[in-house]
């Protein structure tokens, strides 16, 4: 018999009912799910997706419901209700949980992948609730008082390295140099008052603990530095100290493997690094700052014929993915040992240090940054290489003489695309872009009337294409004909073809055949009959319609 509900996953679950299943295995399995991302548990199922139907006594959805909400702490509140045909089997929706749930009995579960590919329910550890808890944005974990230790435990060079460091950056808060020690730890929440004595946070101790106090408190904190041709290993560091520390060290180790490349734009000259700076430090500091200091781990920063790749323990928090990275609201899993950085200047400091990253390849045209290898267990991104691409590069550099402004981060994406697909139509440019209809529509505008992009067609047909401007300055002009032009070249025939086809035409069927406007298919249409080829059957512009002579 085929399987009529496909397998099982983190998200769907199967429950036979052929003996009964008894409640509390039922609890638990949504107490599982709910621990998870949720999702759907189907009773009355087997475990290869055959339907055998749910016994009579649970296929009551209210009852059900209700026996769920009275044997969860605290309740979850699901939905149930009757599915299949012939075969009934009860659907229960069951939603995520904002915090740790459990049985009433006590028992906690998670979902989770076995080495098969199979899921299955584990127990959910006091540990890990710290990660389950910053993940949804419930627990800065980076703020928590680290108990045992003392203000003893800070390293008063590392004290001093963080009043260098927010001396030389612009963006560092400078009237934290005017504090003593203790206010200005104060200030950046590196210490809070417990029973009316000063105790290191975890943001503190990670910033400005001494290395012996990291290895006693902090196990976790952890960094690596590598290097690989092909499979030799060129460099391998590894770093146990605090952070500020550890991203001087990483910075300067990382300094020889990122060449530059001399690029002439205009009357001036400059090298362009392999890899742009400013990306790689917000990357860097987003790995330490963002990383999930509960878990075993490292970041691990690696240089080889790929790329450049950093990567962290912890996947993306609550309400950020892969595909919603550039218009997420900012927020991240340890707020305060991400505000102390911005303060110093270290960080972004709107919180859109990931708009830096993914500058730092589309101004010099390179391919964007990769995030398709983070998962729930850790975050990677990918800085490909590739050399600056240096007719983009000046038309960026004339675009910004123009207006006396760099181009906007969407306008970036969007010249990408494009010169990527070479050709889109709006709708694909929508789903691609993860951003408002409004808001394309607005930068398609304003790059149409800069002469960056060009458009064809009008409505949910139009479509648009690098305008003659991008492509003369790169020396293609035979591509940008090749684009703007051959298809109109191929109208006539396409139209032929289609009368071949289904005998006679219309307007709307060259209007959909070539997506053109209204008028532009009358004058295909029109240019075809004085050539004598087609000839009109009917009277009207509407009615009308066109047979081969």
């Amino acid at each position: 018999m085929a399987c009529e509900y496909g397998k099982e996953t983190l998200s769907k679950e199967f429950k036979s009912d052929l003996k009964g299943l008894p409640d509390s295995e039922l609890v638990e399995a949504v107490v599982a799910l709910a621990n998870t991302d949720g999702g759907c548990l189907y009773l009355g199922v087997e475990d290869d997706g055959t339907p055998t139907g749910a016994q009579q006594k649970h296929q009551d959805p209210v009852g059900m419901a209700a026996m769920i909400a009275n044997k969860t702490v605290p309740p979850i509140s699901i939905r149930a209700q009757l599915v299949g045909n012939d075969i009934a089997v009860v659907q229960v929706e069951v939603p995520k949980a904002q915090s740790v749930v459990s049985t009433k009995s006590g028992k906690i579960l998670r979902r989770m992948m076995k080495v098969d590919g199979t899921p299955e329910s584990v127990p959910m550890y006091p540990y890990e609730f710290a990660t389950r808890l910053s993940d949804l944005g419930k627990l800065d974990y980076s703020a928590q008082p680290v108990r045992g230790s003392t203000r003893e435990d800070f390293d008063p060079l590392e004290r001093d390295r963080l009043r260098r460091i927010i001396a030389s950056y612009q963006s560092g808060d400078q009237n934290l140099l005017e504090l003593s020690d203790e206010d200005m730890e104060k200030s950046l929440r590196l210490v809070v008052s417990v029973d009316g004595d000063l105790t290191p946070t975890l943001a503190g101790l990670l910033l400005i603990g001494n290395e012996d106090a990291l290895q006693q408190f902090v196990p976790t904190n952890e960094a690596a530095f590598q290097v690989l041709n092909g499979t030799d290993i060129k460099v391998n560091q590894t770093y146990h100290g605090p952070l500020l520390k550890t991203i001087e060290q990483i910075s300067a180790s990382f300094k020889p493997w990122n060449p530059g490349t001399e690029l002439n734009v205009g009357l001036f000259s400059s090298m362009v690094p392999e890899f742009d700076e400013r990306a790689f430090r917000e990357a860097l500091v987003n790995a330490f700052g963002h990383r999930d200091y509960s878990v075993l781990g490292r970041v691990r920063v690696l240089v080889d014929d790929a790329g450049l790749t950093i990567a962290n323990p912890g996947g993306f928090v609550e309400g950020i993915n892969v595909h919603n990275l550039l218009t997420a609201e900012p927020h991240g899993r340890n707020p305060c040992l991400m505000d102390a950085l911005k303060r110093s200047g270290l960080a972004e400091r709107t919180g859109r240090g990931i708009d830096r990253i993914f500058e730092g390849a589309l101004n010099y045209g390179r391919p964007l940054p990769d995030y398709s290898r983070s998962n729930g267990r850790g975050v990677s991104v990918l800085l490909p290489r590739s050399a600056p691409d240096k007719a983009f590069v000046e038309l960026l550099a004339e675009e910004r003489e123009r207006s006396g402004k760099s181009m906007s981060l969407d306008g970036l994406l969007i010249l990408d695309k494009l010169k990527r697909e070479r050709r889109c139509s709006f709708d694909v440019l929508s789903k691609s872009m993860d951003m408002s209809d409004q808001r394309l529509r607005t930068v398609l505008g304003q790059l149409t009337e800069s002469g960056l992009i060009e458009s064809a067609g009008t409505g949910a047909r139009r479509t648009y294409m690098l305008g003659a401007k991008v492509y003369r300055s790169s020396g293609k002009v035979v591509e940008y004909v090749r684009q703007s032009d051959i298809d109109r070249v191929r109208y006539s025939e396409l139209i032929i073809k289609l009368i071949h086809e289904q005998k006679t035409v219309s307007r709307n069927d060259v209007m959909e055949l070539l997506h053109l406007s209204a008028n532009q298919a009358y004058y295909q249409l029109r240019k075809l009959v004085d050539e004598g080829r087609i000839r009109k059957v009917g009277s009207g512009k509407r009615k009308a319609r066109y047979e081969a002579v």
